[in-house]
C-alpha cells in the first residue's frame, strides 16, 4: 500500500509498505481518505519536534472510512465515516486517567508523533478512538482533531461569555482557540506579527486583530488600542520569546494558557507573577468529549473548516510539494492530503 515516510528531517518518501492485518478484538481496519498537515508535522520535517525519532509515518489529523471491525466492536460499522482520536494506548487505570485526563496519561502515544500515523492507505486503530458522522465530508473529519486542541485549551481556561481574551499566534492552532473562545461568548482579539495572517484571520473568523510591533512591549500596544488588559491570554505561537512576553499581558488575577510547545526551558519574573496572582496553565491535546462536541458543532454549521483549508494535494504528490507549501509567501494555513474517495 502507499505510505508516506519521513525518513529524516527534510526528506519525505513515497513508499510501498505491507498492508495491515485484520483488526483484532476492539479494533477497526480503516481506509484513510484525508490527512491534515499539522504544525507538529512541519516541526518534524524541519527537525524541531520533541519526543520524536526517525523514520516516522506522520499523520494524526485523519478522516477515515471503516472497512472491517474486530470482535466486540459495536460503536462503528463498515462504511462509517469517522474522525480519529489519535491519542492511543492510554492505560485507563493511573491517577491521570482516573481524573479523566487521558490526553496526558504517561502511557499515551500520539499517532504520527510517538507512533506511526496515518499517511498511508490503511491502518488498524482502536475502534473506540473513531468518532463517526454521517453528515460530514472527509476533509472536515480530518480537521476535528486540530479543532480539539483549541477546544480543550478554552475548556482548560474556563472561558465564559463577556470575558476579554487574547490569542497570541494566528496559525491553525491559534485560530482554533479563537474559534472556541468566540463560541463561548468571549470578546476575542488575535495578535500576530504578520499583517497578512491578521487580515486572513479577520476574513476567516471575523476576528478582531492586533498586529504586534516588535519594538514596543505588548501590554503597551494592547492598552493603546483596547484599553484594559485581557483577563485570559492564550499563547499558540510555539515561540520562546512570545511565550516569555505573554506573562506580562494578563490583567492582575488573570490566566495565561500555554498551548504552543517549544524545545527548551521557559522562565518568568516571579515577583511580577505573584504580585498579579496569575494562573498559569498548560494545555495538551484533547479528550474524547472534546472531539464529539466538535463534530456536533460542525454538523450544526457553527464552524466552517473550509475557510481554513488553503492547500490541497493528491497524496502521491505530497513529497514534491511540501517545500513549496512551506515557502514564506505560500500562505499556508491548513493543507490537506487526499488519499482518494
Amino acid at each position: 500500500m502507499r505510505t508516506i515516510v519521513l525518513r529524516e528531517p527534510g526528506r519525505f518518501e513515497l513508499a510501498e509498505t505491507p498492508a495491515p492485518g485484520e483488526p483484532g478484538p476492539g479494533e477497526a481496519l480503516v481506509r484513510v481518505r484525508r490527512v491534515g498537515l499539522c504544525g507538529t508535522d512541519i516541526h518534524a520535517y524541519r527537525g524541531r519536534q520533541p519526543f520524536f525519532t526517525y523514520p516516522r509515518i506522520l499523520g494524526h489529523e485523519l478522516g477515515v472510512e471503516v472497512l472491517r471491525v474486530g470482535d466486540g466492536v459495536a460503536s462503528v460499522n463498515p462504511g462509517d465515516r469517522c474522525a480519529v482520536e489519535p491519542y492511543v494506548n492510554q492505560c485507563g487505570t493511573c491517577p491521570t486517567c482516573r481524573l479523566g485526563k487521558t490526553n496526558c496519561c504517561p502511557a499515551m502515544g500520539c499517532l504520527g508523533v510517538h507512533l506511526d500515523g496515518g499517511m498511508r492507505d490503511e491502518i488498524v486503530l482502536p475502534a473506540d478512538h473513531l468518532h463517526r458522522s454521517e453528515a460530514l465530508p472527509f476533509e472536515a473529519l480530518a480537521l476535528v482533531e486540530t479543532l480539539g486542541i483549541g477546544k480543550h485549551a478554552v475548556n482548560r481556561a474556563d472561558v465564559t461569555a463577556g470575558e476579554t481574551v487574547a490569542v497570541l499566534g494566528l496559525g491553525p492552532i491559534g485560530l482554533t482557540v479563537a474559534q472556541f473562545a468566540m463560541l463561548a461568548g468571549a470578546d476575542v482579539v488575535g495578535v500576530d506579527l504578520s499583517p497578512v495572517r491578521a487580515e486572513a484571520s479577520h476574513e476567516r473568523l471575523g476576528l478582531t486583530t492586533l498586529v504586534s510591533q516588535g519594538d514596543a512591549p505588548l501590554p503597551e500596544q494592547w492598552a493603546a488600542t483596547f484599553g484594559e488588559l485581557p483577563l485570559k491570554v492564550f499563547d499558540a505561537t510555539g515561540h520562546a520569546g512570545s511565550m516569555h512576553a505573554a506573562f506580562d499581558l494578563p490583567v492582575p488575577g488573570g490566566t495565561l494558557t500555554l498551548v504552543g510547545l517549544v524545545l527548551g526551558e521557559l522562565s518568568f519574573d516571579d515577583p511580577s507573577f505573584h504580585r498579579r496572582e496569575l494562573t498559569l496553565l498548560a494545555s495538551r491535546n484533547a479528550v474524547a468529549d472534546d472531539l464529539r462536541e466538535i463534530i456536533g458543532h460542525l454538523e450544526a454549521g457553527r464552524i466552517d473548516v473550509q475557510r481554513w483549508i488553503t492547500h490541497h494535494t493528491p497524496a502521491d504528490a505530497f513529497p514534491g510539494v511540501i517545500d513549496d507549501w512551506l515557502a514564506p509567501d505560500a500562505g499556508l494555513l491548513k493543507g490537506v492530503l487526499d488519499f482518494g474517495g
